[in-house]
C-alpha cells in the first residue's frame, strides 16, 4: 500500500515516521543472530526501520555488520546494543564513529556517562524502560525515544504486559516518542496502540519468517508451525539464582535450560559456585543454544526465542508483504475508529 493510498496511518504515527526517518512508524526488534544486514536492510529498504543486533559481536564484526548494512540500503536503520555485553564500551565507539543516526540501549540500565557520550556525538537514542519512574530518568538524561515491550515477546522479559504498560506509559508521557512491543502481530493492534498515543510499534517474530531472513529453514518452519500457548517463558526455581526469563517455542532446549537451572542452584546453595559465575553459565546457554537454532537449524536442542505473536506467523513471505499485510490492517482498523466502512 502507498503513501497516497493511506488516510488516516500518515497523521497516527507522524510523530513516530519523523524521528525515524521512515515511511511507516513499524520497527524490526533486534534478534541476536536474525537481525543482521539482509534482514534490516531489506526491512529499511520496504519503508519500515531495521534494528542491526549487536549482541556480543566484536567490535570489529560489528562495524563491518554496518558497513554491510550501508551497502545494502540508504534509507535509516538503528543499531542495538546490550549495555551488559562484555564489548559494550567498544560497541559505544563503534556507532559514534560510525556515526549511526539511531542507537538503541537494552539489557541493563545505562549510565549517565553512556547517554551522554552518544548524545554528545550528535546520535538518537532510544532506551528501553520498564518502569515508569526509570523513564522519567531516562528522559531527564537526555534519552529521545523511549521502547516498552511487554511480556508476551520473545527472548528475555520482563514481568508486565504489553496492554498493561501501553496504559501506564502512553498515557503518562509525552515528553518524548514512545513505541511499544511485545505480543504485536496484526495491522489491528498498531491502530490500537497508536489511538491511545503510541509514536510506532516494534515487532521481531514475525520478521523472523520473512525470505530475506537468514534464519535456517527449520529454525522458520518451526514458528510457521507454532501456536500462541507453545511459545512460554521459563520459570525461576529459587531466589537463590536469579534468572531473566526467557520466552521460546518449548523443546528439548527448554528442559536443557531446567535442568541446567537446577544443577546451578544446587552448586550455588551449597557454595560450590558464586552466584554470579552461575548466573553467567545461564547466560551462556542461552546464547550457544539461539544460535545451534538459528545458524545450524537444531530446533531439537537449539533455542526457539519467539514472542507470542508467533501465533499470527502463517507462512515464509517477503519483507514487502509482511509489511503491507501490518499497514492495510491498522489502517483499515483506524477507518473502522473513525465511522468509515463497516
Amino acid at each position: 500500500m502507498t503513501l497516497t493510498q493511506l488516510k488516516h496511518l500518515p497523521r497516527a504515527w507522524k510523530r513516530g515516521t519523523d524521528f525515524l526517518g521512515t515511511r511507516y512508524a513499524i520497527m524490526c526488534g533486534a534478534m541476536t543472530w536474525v537481525s543482521e544486514a539482509n534482514l534490516v536492510a531489506a526491512i529499511s529498504n520496504e519503508g519500515g526501520f531495521g534494528v542491526l543486533a549487536g549482541g556480543n559481536m566484536p567490535p570489529e564484526v560489528l562495524e563491518k555488520e554496518i558497513a554491510k548494512t550501508r551497502e545494502k540500503t540508504r534509507n535509516p536503520f538503528g543499531v542495538n546494543l546490550i549495555t551488559v555485553a562484555p564489548a559494550f564500551k567498544e560497541h559505544v565507539d563503534v556507532v559514534i564513529r560510525e556515526k549511526c543516526p539511531h542507537v538503541f540501549f537494552a539489557g541493563s540500565i545505562p549510565s549517565g556517562r553512556d547517554i551522554a557520550a552518544v548524545k554528545a556525538a550528535g546520535l538518537k537514542l532510544v532506551c528501553f524502560a520498564p518502569v515508569l519512574s526509570l523513564a522519567k530518568r531516562l528522559i531527564k538524561q537526555g534519552v529521545d525515544a523511549l521502547v516498552i515491550e511487554g511480556n508476551e515477546a520473545g527472548g528475555h522479559i520482563g514481568p508486565v504486559s504489553t496492554s498493561v504498560l501501553a496504559q501506564e506509559f502512553l498515557l503518562n508521557v509525552t515528553e518524548v516518542p514512545v513505541f511499544v512491543a511485545g505480543g504485536i502481530g496484526t495491522g489491528e493492534i498498531i491502530a490500537q496502540y497508536l489511538s491511545l498515543g503510541a509514536a510506532g510499534v516494534q515487532l521481531g517474530t514475525r520478521f523472523v519468517a520473512a525470505e530475506e531472513c537468514i534464519a535456517h529453514p527449520r529454525f522458520k518452519e518451526a514458528f510457521v508451525r507454532a501456536a500462541a500457548r507453545d511459545a512460554m517463558s521459563t520459570t525461576q526455581f529459587d531466589p537463590a539464582l536469579p534468572t531473566i526469563p526467557v520466552r521460546a517455542i518449548i523443546n528439548e532446549g527448554t528442559k536443557d535450560f531446567n535442568r541446567l537451572q537446577l544443577d546451578l542452584l544446587t552448586k550455588v546453595k551449597a557454595g560450590a559456585m558464586p552466584r554470579e559465575e552461575a548466573q553467567v553459565k545461564l547466560e551462556e546457554f542461552w546464547v550457544g543454544a539461539l544460535r545451534r537454532a538459528v545458524v545450524e537449524g537444531d530446533v531439537e536442542h537449539g533455542s526457539l526465542m519467539a514472542g507470542q505473536s508467533v501465533a499470527f506467523v502463517k507462512k515464509i513471505q517477503p519483507v514487502r508483504e509482511i509489511l503491507d499485510d501490518l499497514v492495510t490492517g491498522a489502517e483499515a482498523a483506524l477507518a473502522r475508529m473513525a465511522g468509515e466502512g463497516s
